[in-house]
This record gives structure tokens, sequence and C-alpha cells, in this order.
């Protein structure tokens, strides 16, 4: 009988009882878990305990009501939900286990959960069925590894793990490779949780991910797994994840930074760079873990930890690499008769000789180096520090190597202050790195250009070193760097000269990208302020190297075509005045501007000579206070974002030239910003309007960040104009209205630059009054107190 046939007055159909029984059994699971989430204290091993139990019940609950059959079927919890790592957030992988093919109630248990809003994963299987699926779908072998029975035939259950186990220890030497082969996909696509700023805590390498594997290589019998640390580790990031779930907006595994400070917050932690030190550990220990795991399975099942899973090529048992360091079979070991505790430059020799070999040094050798290696004479002999510098240079395989070394403790040994910035965050949305990868980083980028400076040791060092002075809070990490650099680098042996050129690399490691991007560079002041700082071509040589190394190392937003355009720009420039060359002069006015300006007419013309995927827009106006405003406004509201401008005046008439980059990658007409430009002129277009609207579409782009704006007068910028810069949130019309709130306090505006970072942008301009001067105190205090102003509504 169907619901709602045969029912009497008084009486429920059976499938109403039923649906109302399982309603009853969800409402009052669900009052259960609000009371357990809402209980004070951060969440733990005891708030999940308590969670799965709640979860298990409930879940019973429906399989009994849903009439399956005890003997003949088991409601199986798989995967995380197997383990008991049940997050506030987690999936509900569950399968629905039978003996024969005999059709049971399965929706009746899935619908109450849909109804919920939790997230279901679901199947139903013969024992057949999931034994065969599992041997063809590594996925579903791990979920099957840790399955328990919740409900119904225990058995059935104990039957599927039993013959699924035994499947995975007779196939686990030729599944590995293709668990292997996912497992450094996933590590390209998601990152390491070490060296993060904002990790997947599931997915990253180092991750929860890592440690199912590592359960899995355990329960094949091929290797043990290294259980040091692991518990505490997985412990650290499955409260994370929990916590993760509970401040989110909906549940998500990937720490973002604006959820650190809830997350750090509900963990009871200080602060969120200390969440962060906290889970870049934890990420290490299990990377470290499994780095070991996969190189014993590796061995054992006699293939190359180079390339794995591969035949190795016919090759001599050993093969010398360097004194008291050899090749043996695909890894990098030492030679039988190497004695680290009377050799202290054997740890960098052989680091060096394995990454240049492409190999890893085998953990017996990272151990015994770490165990047994004397400390190194300081100042470092030579041949240390080449050794040193020949790691640095080896490319992309010295990562490898230079994280075996730090895990084992050795590079906090051999660096001095090393240990203050491992595993420290960098609160900077432009950074993707914690600050000791983002050094290794910026040397393995900074090898790249080892041919086109003179003194390619020193780059290499100093790109190692020139964030050293960070990790310490309040401080200026440039002007702490200086000082610690110039205690390293004599230490590691390099002379007066070449520690001193060290040193200026570190202190001056910024100032390209700065100047570049917020100093006019027709000002003869922004010329002269880099010369004075680089003093000669091997500096400027070296710093423009380290420049490019930072920004490839640091991120997207740090190396855009645009950026490298404007330093390329500022360094060329630099080499003219260094050299006694005359710099490239400004392109003289095309013939249809000569034109516009002695008949007194607007012209707008786009041209793609600029670099880059940005546009020059060359725009002629009749010259009159707030033109630049008006033109910024025009330009904003048809969906450009303006990059740079330059401004210039002739015969009553205002030139400016301007970077843009269309804001949904297909350029306007000309003819409509032409349009909009006389209307604008005329007051026949309200601009404050538009861009409100347009601001409209995006009101929520600012609600994350609530920072106050910094506006700030720059002291020996120019000596033709006051130079004025506003740090704010990048948003539609920014510029146009910091450059009306500078018309409307009667300076003109002669120069302007606009460099994004991320969420941020960083305005300058360059004023004069009215008469052509640098502004007096009262007129910048005005401007100040305008910009902050605008900024800030």
């Amino acid at each position: 009988m169907r619901a709602g046939q045969g029912s009497t007055e008084g009486a429920e159909a059976p499938g109403g009882k039923l649906r109302t029984d399982a309603q009853s059994a969800t409402a009052g699971y669900l009052a259960a878990r609000d009371d357990l989430l809402r209980r004070p204290g951060p969440p733990g091993p005891g708030r999940r305990s308590a969670l799965l139990a709640l979860t298990d019940r409930w879940l019973t609950d429906l399989f009994t009501l849903s009439g399956t059959d005890k003997a003949g079927a088991a409601l199986v919890a798989v995967g995380g939900y197997g383990r008991g790592d049940l997050c506030v957030g987690s999936d509900l992988d569950l399968l629905l286990l039978q003996r024969d093919s005999a059709s049971h109630s399965a929706d009746q248990i899935w619908y109450p959960i849909w109804d919920t809003g939790l997230s279901l994963d679901h199947s139903v299987r013969k024992v057949g069925e999931a034994r065969k699926l599992a041997g063809e779908d590594y996925k579903v072998l791990l979920g099957l590894l840790d399955a328990r029975t919740i409900a119904g035939d225990e058995l059935l259950t104990e039957q599927l793990v039993s013959s699924v186990r035994s499947d995975w220890r007779a196939f686990a030497p030729k599944r590995l490779e293709e668990i292997r082969a996912a497992v450094d996909t996933r590590r390209e696509r998601a990152g390491e949780v070490a060296h993060l700023l904002e990790p997947d805590l599931k997915e990253s390498y180092g991750g929860l991910r890592d440690l199912v594997i590592l359960r899995a290589i355990a329960a094949s019998w091929i290797t043990d797994v290294p259980h040091s640390e692991l518990e505490a580790a997985k412990l650290l990031l499955l409260n994370a994840r929990d916590a993760l779930h509970d401040k989110a907006p909906r549940p998500t595994d990937r720490l973002l930074m604006q959820e650190q400070i809830p997350v750090a917050n509900e963990l009871g932690l200080a602060s969120p760079d200390e969440l962060m030190r906290q889970i870049s550990k934890a990420g290490r220990s299990i990377a470290w873990a499994s780095d070991r795991t996969w190189y014993t399975a590796n061995r054992v099942t006699r293939r190359s930890p180079r390339r794995p899973f591969k035949k190795l090529l016919s090759r001599p048992d050993r093969h010398p690499l360097a004194p008291g360091v050899v090749e043996q079979q695909g890894e990098v070991v030492l030679a039988a008769d190497a004695k680290p505790a009377e050799d202290p430059g054997l740890v960098l020799r052989a680091a060096a000789a394995a990454a240049h070999a492409g190999l890893q040094l085998t953990p017996h050798a990272v151990d015994r180096l770490a165990k047994e290696s004397a400390p190194l004479p300081q100042p470092w002999p030579n041949t240390a520090r080449d050794s040193f510098v020949s790691l640095l240079g080896a490319g992309r395989a010295a990562v490898t190597v230079w994280e075996s070394l730090d895990q084992a403790g050795i590079i906090s040994d051999i660096i001095p202050y090393w240990e203050v910035i491992r595993s420290a965050p960098q609160r900077n949305p432009v950074h993707r790195f914690t600050v000791d990868r983002h050094l290794v980083e910026t040397a393995v980028a900074a090898g790249r250009f080892q041919r086109e400076v003179a003194r390619p040791d020193l780059l290499l060092v100093a790109a190692l070193l020139h964030d050293i002075g960070k990790g310490r809070p309040g401080t200026d990490h440039t002007d702490v760097g200086v000082e610690l650099v110039r205690e390293i680098a004599p230490l590691m042996g390099f002379n007066e000269a070449d520690s001193e050129m060290i040193v200026r690399l570190v202190e001056f490691h910024l100032l390209l990208p700065e100047v570049a991007t917020r100093r006019d560079p027709d000002d003869p002041a922004t010329i002269e302020l880099v010369v004075s700082a680089v003093q000669n071509m091997a500096t400027l040589e070296l710093l423009y190297a380290l420049t490019r190394a930072d920004a490839a190392a640091t991120g997207p937003a740090a190396w855009s075509d645009w950026r490298q355009a404007l330093i390329t720009d500022l360094v060329n420039r630099t080499r003219a005045a260094l050299t006694g060359d005359e710099p490239e002069a400004l392109p003289d006015l095309a013939v249809e501007q000569a034109e516009a300006i002695s008949a007194g007419i607007t012209v707008v013309e786009l041209s793609d000579a600029a670099p880059g995927d940005l546009t020059r827009a060359t725009i002629v106006t009749p010259d009159r206070t707030g033109v630049l405003s008006i033109v910024a406004g025009v330009l904003s509201v048809n969906g450009l974002n303006v990059r740079a401008s330059r401004v210039a005046t002739s015969d009553g008439m205002a030139i400016s030239q301007w970077w843009v980059g269309a804001n949904f990658g297909r350029l306007p007409n000309e003819a409509k910003i032409r349009s909009d430009l006389i209307l604008a002129l005329e007051g026949k277009l309200d601009l404050a309007a538009r861009i409100k609207r347009r601001e409209a579409d995006y009101a929520d782009e600012t609600k994350v960040w609530a920072l106050d704006p910094h506006v700030d007068v720059v002291p020996e910028a120019s000596d033709q104009a006051t130079v004025v810069q506003v740090r704010t949130f990048d948003r539609s019309g920014a510029l146009y209205r910091l450059a009306g709130a500078i018309s409307r306090s009667g300076a003109d505006i002669v120069a302007a630059r606009a460099d994004t970072m991320g969420s941020n942008v960083i305005d300058v301009f360059y004023l004069t009054d009215a008469q052509g001067d640098v502004l007096n105190e009262a007129l910048i205090q005005d401007v100040v107190k305008r910009l902050t102003e605008a900024a800030s509504n």
C-alpha cells in the first residue's frame, strides 16, 4: 500500500509514519548537534568524538526506520567518517552494502540526510562490486581501508574490508605507481602546507590527505610509517580544519588570510602568525614522513627515487660525485670512508653534489650529516663557501635537497638567525610562501640570471638573505636584515668588499620596484635617487637580477608585464646616467595631437604600443583645473583600470598619457571615450553617479579588509614638485576621487603613478601650486586631509 492509500480517519499510512519518524529523528539529531557546536571551548577530539557518536546514532535510526534487512545489508562509514575524523563541515561518506541484489530502501536513508543540508557522498554496492571498484580506483580503495559498520550486518563489512586489504597487500607494489603520480600532481597543483601562506589543510602536500596515504602504505605491509610527531601534527590540522568550518561562511579546507584571525582565536592561540607557524611545522612533519615513506617504498620495490617507479638505466653500483660523496642506485650516499666529524665541509659538498646530479640525499646520509658533522669554521673556508653557492645555483633540484637539510636542523646550524624566519608567515596577500621558502625560491629564481652578472655568487647569497630580517614584528625588515647580513656575510668567508656588496643588495632590494612604480621617471630627482644608491654598473646589474628573482618568487602580482616594463625602463635610464649616455627622449607629439592643440579640440587615441597587456591612451583636452580627475573618471566608467599617467600642457591644452588595462579584456571604442569626455568637461555627464553605480555592482569587495588609508608626503622625492603617496583599497574610480580631491584644494597634478598590488593600490601624485612651484605647508596639509577623506569614503 502506497502512502495515503487506504488510510482511515485518525490513522496514518505506514509510509507517512516512516517519514514522520525519520523527520523526528533528524530534528532530534540537528538539535543535539547544534547544542554540541554551541558549547564553549575550542574544537578538539572530544567534540569530534561526540559529533561522531551523535551522527552514528542518527544514521542507525534512519537505517532501522528504512526497513532494510539487518541480516542482508550494512550501512558503512568510509573515508574520513570511517576513520572518525568528522569535522563540522565534513562530508558524510556512506556505503549501503548489500549481500545480494535485493532492493533496499536506500532513498529513505539518503533523503533525510539531504534535507538537513549536510554534504553526502553515498553509494549502494554488493561486496563483490565494491571490491572490484576498489581494485580499479585508488580513491575508493583509500576510503574502504578505513570502513566501519554503523548499522546492520557487521560480517558484510568485515568481509569487504578483509578482501580489500588482502588485494591491496597483493598488488600494492604495482598500484603505488598510480598513487605516487596522483600525489605528485596534487603537490604541483595545491602546493605544500609547510610553505604556503594560505594552504589547503586537506589537499596541499603535508596535509590530511597525505596522512591517509601514509596509513594506506602502512596497511600494504611494504614499509612502516614514521610515527614521531605525526599524531600531534594530525591533531593540529584537524583542530584547525574544525575551527575553519566553524568560522568560514561556507565549509572549506583552504585557510585564507581573512579566516586566520578567527581560527587562531578559536584555537586559543596568541595570533594568526602563531597559528600559521604551527601549521607550517605540522605540514613539514607530515611531508618529511611522507618523503621518507615513499623513499623506503621505492627501495623495497627496487625503483628509483629520482624517477619514481621507472626502471633504472644500467649504471655502475657506485659513482663518485665529489670527495666523500657517491651516487648509488639513483640516490646520493656518503662514501664508505667519509668522516663528517673530521670534514666540516662535507655537508655542503654532499648537498651541492646531490642537487647538481638531480638526486636526493638518502635519509641515512642526512641523519649522519646532522648528527656527526663538525661545525663549520668561522669564517667558512673557500671550499665550503663555493659548495654553498653551488647548491644555491643548482636550480629547482636544490629545493628538495635544501628541505631535507632544513628538516634535519642543518640549515639553522650553519646560517645564523635562520630559525627566526623558519616557517614564518607573511601578512601580505601578494606573497604566497612563508619567509624561509620565499628566500629559497628567490635563490632558485636568481640562478637563471647567473650568466648576466659579473658576480653570481654575490647574487645568489643576497637572494637567499634579502628578507632575513623578517619574522620580528614591529621592526623594519630591511633595516634588521642589513645588520644581520653585515654579520653573516663575513662568517661565510666573504671579504670586506664582497660583504659590503651583499649588504647593499639587501639594503636596496626594494629600490627598483618602488621607484619604478611610484616615482616619475621624467623627474631628474628620480634617476638621481637610484644613481646615488647603486653608484656603479656592477651594483645596478646585480640589483636588477635580484629584483626580478624576488618578484618571480613572490607571486604573479609582483611581476606583471607592466611592472617589468617600468623597472626595465628605470634600469635603462639609470644605466645611461651612470655611463654618461643620453637617456631616451620622450616621444614627440603625434601630428594629430599637434593639430588638436592648434585647433583646441579633444582627441582620444588608444595604442597597443604599451608593453604587456596594457594599452596607452593619449588624450588631448583643453587645460583646466581638475582635468586629470575628469579624464580618470571617464576612463573608469568605460571599464579601464589606470596603472600610470603622465601630464603636460601646451598652448592651453592638457596632453596626458595613460597606461590602462581593460576590466574584462575588451577595450572600449575611442569615439565612446571621446564623447563621454566632452560631456564630462561640459558638465553634462555625472561621473560621480556613474562610478557609484559601478561600485554597487561590486558592493562586497571592501568588506573583508576595512583598513584605514595611508596618505604620506614623500620628502626629497622631487625638486620640482611635492610628491604625495596614497595607499588604499583598490576599487572602481579610486583615482578619480583622489584626483578630484586634489583639484578642489587648488593644487595641480603634473604627473601620477598607480600601482596595484593584490587588493591594494598605491597612487603617487606630483603636485605644484597655481604658479608651478612646490606646495607650501598649509596647502600640503589641506591636500593630505582631502585625500584621506576621499580614500576613506
